[in-house]
């Protein structure tokens, strides 16, 4: 594997990070930052060949500081995990304890899978943060050892927890990450801050944090993100000094209020889940960008956490991000703060259609470094047919979208042109 800190041999063999190059999280010269979310991979210890395709693809198209993984990289329900697959974390009703051997098997598939879609990354030199969906622990390993096991790999930026003489977490930095002068404040396993400097590393211009956002309910339905979750988001802007934008799996109930109802019967209605399973909606377009579709029900907690009331009152947060809904694809603003669902990027689940699988850029510009510019980057352009004769049988049978892809900004092809999401949700 690649040593980030390698001399490089040639002009060409530097990290395609620009962070990375200058060894810290920061907006380059040249005022931009770029993050890429990667959600739902959800596969198996052997990765589908297009979803490798599409990460290295975007990858190439975007050379993002740093890539940022939201949950469900590991179907932990595939088969090959079946010896050690917990439906629940609270699950004990296998009829025999797991053995040491059968979770040495277990840790040994995941990691071969781990690495599969982490090759694009340390090829060329991309830092990356983890978090952790309703699908990963269900191979048997919990947020602990999955962390371990992604520090394993050169560019991880999940710090290993570290409490002083007090009793308290101390902010820490990662060595081999490929920017060893960031400085990280972890509070659990797929849950850390990170922060992102101004050109003149003089302050800090913009947080990045990630959220471990729950997964089931004993109750039923979807978990919510712990009281030590919710505190840490409490705390995060006084640390950070700046806004941060929130990355997470599970998408909040207030999703919905990006929507709007319609009739069972209108073009592109989706029922709504669980709660909101008596009503349809579409997307509202005085509210949603255009370009944005919607191609499912939002699938988020029946109970409202009080999440997304730290974000909007405690003014330290411009938006959060959210995967887990496999079909849906919009940016959304309600009260100053942004509403951002992603598709998955794999091909080893439920989806879109083929071409419609995707990763999201987001470039931030140090002129306005809380209102990013977003697209997905989408299969069918970037990388075009699947190498996989499978039929997609779930391939997106209605969207409900707010404008055509031709009304969409282009971040690859034109970005001294574009419009930032700020500008335009402003005229909503």
């Amino acid at each position: 594997m690649t040593d980030f800190h390698q001399p490089s041999a040639s002009e060409d063999a530097r990290p395609v990070s620009v962070s990375a190059r200058l060894g810290r999280l920061q907006f380059h010269r040249s005022g931009k930052f770029r993050v890429l979310q990667l959600a739902d991979i959800q596969d198996g210890p052997k990765v589908s060949k297009d979803t490798i395709r599409l990460i290295e693809a975007s990858l190439d198209a975007a050379r993002p500081d740093i890539v940022i993984f939201t949950g469900n990289q590991i179907a932990g329900y595939d088969d090959a995990y079946s010896a050690t697959f917990r439906k629940r974390r609270w699950d004990t009703s296998a009829s025999e304890p797991v053995n040491e051997r059968r979770m040495a098997r277990t840790r040994a598939k995941v990691r071969d899978c781990i690495a599969m879609f982490l090759q694009p990354l340390i090829e060329r030199g991309v830092p990356f943060a983890v978090t952790y969906g309703n699908h990963d622990f269900q191979c048997g390993l919990d947020t602990a050892e999955l962390d371990a096991i992604y520090r394993e790999f050169p560019g991880c930026l999940n710090p290993q927890i570290t409490v002083d003489d007090d009793g308290h977490i101390r902010p820490c930095t990662m060595p081999l990450s490929g920017v060893p002068d960031t400085q990280i404040l972890p509070c659990e396993p797929g849950m850390f801050a990170l922060p992102v400097m101004d050109p003149d590393r003089a302050r800090n211009a913009l947080g990045l944090v990630m959220l471990n956002s729950g997964d089931y309910a004993r109750e039923g339905g979807y978990g919510t993100p712990s009281e030590q979750a919710l505190q840490f988001l409490r705390d995060v802007p006084a640390w950070m000094g700046t806004q941060s934008m929130v990355f997470q799996h599970m998408p909040l109930p207030q999703y919905y209020d990006v929507l709007k109802e319609a009739p069972a019967n209108a073009a592109g209605a989706m029922q709504g889940y669980r709660t909101h399973e008596s009503e349809y909606y579409v997307i509202d377009e005085s509210k949603i960008l255009p370009g944005g579709y919607l191609g499912e029900g939002v699938s988020c907690p029946d109970q409202d956490s009080g999440e997304f009331s730290i974000l909007r009152d405690s003014g330290g947060y411009c938006g959060v991000v959210a995967g887990h809904d496999h079909r849906n694809g919009f940016v959304g603003l309600l009260d100053d703060v942004m509403l951002v669902a992603t598709p998955t990027c794999g091909f080893g689940s439920y989806g879109p259609a083929a071409a419609q699988r995707a990763t999201r850029l987001f470039e931030f510009d140090i002129r306005h470094p809380h209102n990013p510019r977003t697209q997905l980057l989408e299969f069918g352009e970037l990388v075009g047919k699947p190498s996989s004769r499978k039929a997609y049988t779930f391939a997106m049978e209605g969207r409900s979208g707010a404008g055509a892809p031709s009304d969409e900004v282009n971040l690859l092809k034109k970005p001294g042109l574009l419009a930032g999401v700020a500008a335009a949700l402003k005229k909503i």
